[in-house]
């Protein structure tokens, strides 16, 4: 009750600072008054069914995320934005949420907390320029190398302070500087904060009418907290969609990287990071053909520790640690969005597999098959299910993962 107690006190204190700074911008002497304060909620209840070979007993998790949180307009290019979090367990726990030590059951990294999710302020002087400070979720191009994991009850922010430019049109500049990395495992956790960290991020996009956007990045990752996570990764990025007929398109992405060994790592090593992901796109229906390949070499391997690893390898979630000897991902995306105004205009269905396998000594570690369903309700108000099937060869172990999920936004 005590650390419930304490945690509330932040997230309470940064809406009172808002609320402060908001009114003392109202009483400046000829300052234009400052648009409203907007406050918006985000509620999601989510149910978690895991059933992993190995395991004694069998996860569910019926947990309710509630996040609110108000923003001011500019004034003068300031803006700031303040967001609690709470997560709250209904019914038993019964799953393994990294903290509670039920280890018979099968990890949902979901635990109960309450906490500061996000607190920031941004200064925009012009259109062109924006730089934020404070605690904030950050994704960069598809998360894989920075990502705030929206999919777990609780988000993974950066306290941090971010330089935006576009200094011509289609251009981009970016520069990230975070020192603390809050995790979705939540302050319990051992490894639920990375504090003292010196992360760098740098990244520079143009992106060209009816071709795609390219990007360059270098991400230098000195994590104390966890000395094999600090790397240095420079990589470049092109993604987009060419017009083939009338409704038809080609999709494609394509990304190379090479990450090193960085700061405290104890290991020392040059790997591959390689991405081809062309398809076709039929008006409502895209079909996507995904190779990806983390290298390994035996003893270290590629990693992205702050990516949105859940998007990535599948939904089971058995590689967010790539394996020493690597990972090769052979997938297929298939997803189609009912189009129109009927009554099941904006229904969202997809289907994707994956074979993985090794990128030294062609181990073959198993295969994968997901299958989405993602109806909008209301404008406020989505129901998703969502399943995730990995078969074990030689990695990991036989798992099966259904969620049933209700989300209402305001």
């Amino acid at each position: 009750m005590n650390q419930t107690k304490h945690r509330t006190a932040p997230v309470l204190a940064g809406f009172a600072l808002t609320l402060a700074l908001t009114g003392a911008a109202a009483q400046a002497e000829g300052a234009a008054a400052p648009a409203p304060v907007t406050p918006y909620a985000d509620l999601r209840y989510r149910l978690e069914l895991v059933d992993q070979a190995g395991l004694p007993e069998e996860a569910t998790a019926s947990t309710l995320r509630v996040k609110a949180g108000v923003r001011t307009g500019e004034w003068h290019g300031l803006s700031a934005l303040v967001e609690g979090e709470a997560i709250v367990v209904l019914g038993e726990t019964s799953y393994n949420d990294t903290v509670n030590g039920k280890a018979a059951y099968p990890v949902v990294a979901d635990p109960a907390d309450v906490l500061l999710n996000q607190a920031y302020l941004r200064w925009r002087p012009v259109a062109e320029v924006e730089a934020s400070a404070g605690r904030q979720a950050v994704n960069y191009d598809n998360q894989r190398w920075i990502g705030s994991v929206a999919w777990r009850q609780n988000d993974q922010t950066l306290d941090s302070v971010r330089l935006a430019a576009r200094p011509v049109a289609g251009g981009s500049l970016d520069y990230l500087h975070a020192w603390r990395v809050n995790r979705v495992f939540g302050p319990d956790s051992p490894q639920g904060i990375w504090r003292d960290a010196a992360i760098h991020g740098v990244r520079a996009a143009y992106a060209i009418e009816n071709i795609g956007t390219v990007s360059a990045y270098g991400y230098w990752l000195d994590i104390p907290s966890s000395p094999s996570s600090s790397s240095r990764t420079l990589g470049v990025r092109m993604a987009g969609e060419l017009p083939a007929t009338a409704r038809s398109s080609i999709l494609y992405a394509a990304e190379y990287a090479r990450q090193r060994d960085h700061a405290g790592n104890p290991r020392r090593f040059a790997l591959d990071y390689l991405l081809l992901e062309p398809g076709m796109k039929f008006g409502p229906a895209s079909l996507k053909v995904g190779y990806e390949r983390l290298e390994g070499d035996g003893t270290s391997a590629l990693q992205t520790p702050l990516a949105t690893l859940h998007a990535f390898n599948g939904w089971a979630d058995k590689f967010l640690v790539t394996p020493a000897g690597g990972l090769r991902d052979l997938y297929l995306d298939l997803a189609y969005k009912v189009p129109g105004k009927g009554g099941l205009a904006g229904l969202v269905l997809r289907a994707t597999w994956h074979d993985f396998g090794s990128t030294q000594g062609a181990i073959a570690y198993g295969r994968e098959w997901n299958a989405l369903a993602s109806y909008p309700v209301t404008k406020e108000l989505a129901v998703t299910a969502k399943f995730a099937r990995y078969e074990a060869d030689a990695f990991a172990t036989d798992t099966s993962k259904l969620w049933l999920q209700l989300e209402a936004k305001f």
